[in-house]
């Protein structure tokens, strides 16, 4: 809801350079989860029911277009991006919205470590994966040209291999170009065409590897011990709690060691001149506050940074090193 051409997506490295958000613990399985109505839904934010509590999510890797003009920049990003005018972005987050909603009309899998999401709803927004009967939300948005590949302010915690999903994303959006559906058909009369590739293939758990190590070959873990996804098999048994913590010591463990190689990858930006994708993807910026930021410029330094409304002293100093 940032331009992907090949030049960014080289910049991007698929991951590992970018820097991850702050978690508030260890991964957790949310299984048997609904979808709860909410006017502020859109194609990748929504509530969700799980365990007997509400929760406001927001999904890592992608970014659905918007649903209203609220906030112009961003609109305008995802006309250029998509190649339509911003009304037309609009009619697509609208059809993103429904998607979504179709999509989570049956029970469905949260996996999420609360790392923050920030955005406009004074609920608490967290990062998730999102696993529906049909396969990962996130990956059936961009094979629909619904929504675009986006640098998120936060990877998965200690998921170092992410960059094999940022891929798997570029390779279905050149899909969905060619095949112009979404927002890649909107010139050519398919807003509302779906996917033909995705009606035809069975649904795969994208982070099966991450998630279940034991059930890839024994040389491959061995060969890739470093990357391997150190969490164990969960299948939930009947009557079993909905929210389940995965092996909360290797997740704080993993957690911390990829905070750290994504805060020595750090590549300063300019605070005059960063767009509101450039600024979101800097861990505990979002939406509004980017906004903030754009609207406070010019600034003489990044030290000025303290004088935005919502940045105290302690979230300055959290984010002046992304700064130049």
């Amino acid at each position: 809801m940032a331009l992907m051409a090949p030049a960014l997506l080289a910049a991007r490295s698929f991951g590992n350079a970018h820097p991850v958000a702050a978690a508030h613990g260890s991964w957790q399985v949310l299984n048997n989860c609904l979808y709860v109505s909410n006017a502020s839904n859109d194609g990748d934010s929504f509530h969700v029911s799980a365990g007997g509590k509400q929760y406001l999510f927001r999904l890592y890797f992608v970014d659905a277009p918007e649903t209203d003009a609220g906030f112009k920049d961003r609109v305008d990003e995802q006309a250029k991006y998509f190649g339509i005018t911003s009304e037309q972005v609009i009619q697509v987050g609208k059809i993103a919205k429904a998607f979504t909603r179709e999509k989570l009309a049956h029970p469905f899998t949260v996996r999420t470590c609360f790392q923050d999401a920030l955005g406009r709803s004074r609920m608490e927004r967290f990062y998730a994966i999102v696993q529906t009967p049909t396969g990962d939300l996130g990956e059936q948005l961009i094979e629909n040209g619904l929504a675009r590949i986006h640098g998120a302010s936060a990877n998965p915690v200690g998921l170092p291999a992410a960059n094999v999903e940022w891929q798997k994303l570029d390779r279905l959006e050149t899909a969905a170009k060619a095949e112009k559906v979404g927002g890649w058909g909107v010139n050519y009369g398919r807003m509302m065409a779906r996917s033909e590739k995705s009606k035809n293939r069975a649904p795969v758990d994208p982070f099966e590897a991450f998630f279940h190590p034991e059930r890839t070959q024994t040389q491959t873990v061995a060969a890739s011990s470093a990357n391997a996804w150190p969490f164990p098999r969960h299948s939930p048994a009947a009557g079993s709690d909905d929210i389940v913590t995965i092996n909360p010591a290797k997740a704080s463990a993993s957690s911390d060691a990829s905070a750290g190689t994504a805060a020595g990858a750090i590549r300063p930006i300019d605070i005059n001149s960063a767009s509101s994708a450039d600024l979101e993807n800097v861990p505990g910026i979002g939406p509004v506050l980017a906004q903030r930021i754009i609207e406070a410029r010019p600034f003489k330094s990044a030290d000025d940074l303290r004088n935005v409304k919502g940045i105290g002293e302690y979230r300055y100093r959290k984010l002046r090193p992304y700064f130049e």
